[in-house]
C-alpha cells in the first residue's frame, strides 16, 4: 500500500490533518485535466450503465482495437495487426508492476527523481538498482551522461518522458541514441509515456516499437481524460516473448467496464483533445510567466500539464502555508535527489491558477 504522501491527490489525508473538508481544498497535487471527465464518456456510461450487468470481454478486444486503431490508423491497409502490440490495464501503475513481475530484471537503471513506483516495483521483485541522478546545476536535464552510465550488466532501464515530476523531455536525437544503445548492449528500455498526450502531435517512441523489441512504451488515460477513478492505461511493444506470457499470468477482468467503455470511444473525441490543447496553450504559459515572476522561485519551464519549481526560501514550508489558503501542491520532498524546498502544481483552470499566484503572492509578501 502506497504511503500517504507518496502521491498526489491526497486530499482527505491532508484536509483531516487541516481540520478542513476535502470538498473544500483546491486541489494543485494531481496532474488531471481540469476540464473533466468529456460528455462523450458521461453520455456513454449512461447509456449502457446496464454493461455493468455482464462481465467483460476477458480479452478487451475491442478496446485493443479502439487503441491500434488510434496509435495506427493505417493498420486497415496493413498486412500486419498491431492489436498484439498492447496489453491494456488498470491504470498505468498495475502494468508496471506485471511488466517487472514477468520480466524479473536482476539490475535496473533509474532516471530520477522520477514516478516512485517504478522503484516500489523493482524493489518488491528483489531487483538490484542503480539511480541515474538528475543534476539541478544541469537543470534536471537527460543528458548524455545518461549515455555513459549504460552498461551490459543492466537488464532495464526506466525513463520517464515527459519526467514526473520536471516535466521535462529528453531531447528526440538523445532518445533516439538511446534506443540504439540499449539495444546494442540487450537493455530492456521502459518509457513511461503518461503525460505525452498533453504535448501536441508528439507520438513518444511509437513508431519505433518494430525495429526495437526491446523498447516498452507505457500510456495512461487518466490524466488527459480526466479519469483517475476508472484507473485504465496500456503497454505497447513488439516483444511478443514478454506480451504473450504476461497476458497469460495476469489476473482476468482487471478493467471494469466503464473504463473499458472509455478507452474505445475516448480517442475519437476530437473535440475534446482541441479543446484541451487550446486550455494548456493558455494556461501552462500564463501560470508559468506567474510564477516566474516571483522571486521566491526558480521555475523550470514545463512541457506537460504541471509546473516544477525550487523555492528559494529554506525556512518556509510552503506547502503547508497553502494549506492555510485551503490549496494543496505537491511536495516532492520525497523524490530521490529532490529537497524540501521542491515542488509540482498542476496547472488547472484560468481562475484557479489565479487563486495560487494571489495565494503566493501573499505568502511571500508576508515572509519577506
Amino acid at each position: 500500500m502506497a504511503k500517504s504522501g507518496q502521491h498526489g491527490g491526497n486530499t482527505r489525508q491532508m484536509a483531516e490533518k487541516y481540520g478542513l473538508n476535502a470538498e473544500d481544498l483546491l486541489d494543485f497535487s494531481a496532474n488531471i485535466n481540469p476540464l473533466g471527465m468529456p460528455q462523450t464518456l458521461r453520455d456513454a456510461i449512461i447509456d449502457q450503465m446496464s454493461c455493468v450487468e455482464r462481465y467483460p470481454d476477458i480479452d478487451y478486444q475491442q478496446l485493443h482495437q479502439a487503441i491500434a486503431r488510434h496509435h495506427w490508423p493505417q493498420q486497415n491497409t496493413s498486412p500486419e495487426s498491431y492489436e498484439n502490440y498492447i496489453v491494456a490495464g488498470n491504470g498505468a501503475t498495475e502494468l508496471i508492476f506485471q511488466w517487472v513481475q514477468q520480466t524479473r530484471p536482476q539490475r535496473a537503471l533509474i532516471v530520477e527523481p522520477t514516478f516512485a513506483e517504478y522503484r516500489r516495483a523493482l524493489t518488491r521483485y528483489s531487483c538490484d538498482i542503480e539511480a541515474f541522478m538528475l543534476r539541478e546545476e544541469e537543470g534536471f536535464e537527460v543528458t548524455e551522461r545518461l549515455l555513459d552510465a549504460l552498461h551490459d550488466g543492466l537488464d532495464c532501464l526506466f525513463l520517464c518522458t515527459p519526467n514526473n515530476p520536471t516535466g521535462l523531455m529528453p531531447e528526440t536525437t538523445l532518445l533516439q541514441r538511446l534506443l540504439q544503445r540499449t539495444a546494442e548492449l540487450n537493455i530492456n528500455l521502459f518509457v513511461d509515456e503518461s503525460f505525452i498526450d498533453f504535448i501536441p502531435e508528439n507520438p513518444g517512441l511509437t513508431a519505433a516499437l518494430r525495429d526495437f523489441p526491446n523498447l516498452f512504451l507505457l500510456r495512461s488515460m487518466t490524466k488527459f481524460y480526466a479519469i483517475p477513478g476508472l484507473r485504465l492505461g496500456y503497454l505497447l511493444s513488439s516483444n511478443q516473448q514478454v506480451l504473450t506470457p504476461l497476458r497469460d499470468i495476469r489476473e482476468p477482468w482487471t478493467i471494469n467496464a466503464f473504463a473499458a467503455l472509455g478507452g474505445e470511444i475516448l480517442f475519437e473525441d476530437h473535440a475534446y483533445a482541441k479543446q484541451t490543447y487550446r486550455w494548456l496553450k493558455a494556461e501552462q504559459h500564463a501560470l508559468y510567466q506567474g510564477l516566474s515572476q516571483l522571486p521566491a522561485l526558480t521555475v523550470y519551464p514545463p512541457t506537460a500539464n504541471y509546473i516544477f519549481f525550487r523555492l528559494n526560501q529554506p525556512d518556509l514550508d510552503l506547502q503547508d502555508a497553502l494549506m492555510h489558503h485551503k490549496i494543496l501542491i505537491r511536495h516532492c520532498a520525497n523524490y530521490p535527489g529532490l529537497s524540501a524546498r521542491h515542488y509540482r502544481v498542476a496547472i488547472k483552470s484560468h481562475q484557479d491558477n489565479q487563486q495560487l499566484l494571489q495565494a503566493l503572492g501573499e505568502i511571500f509578501s508576508h515572509a519577506a
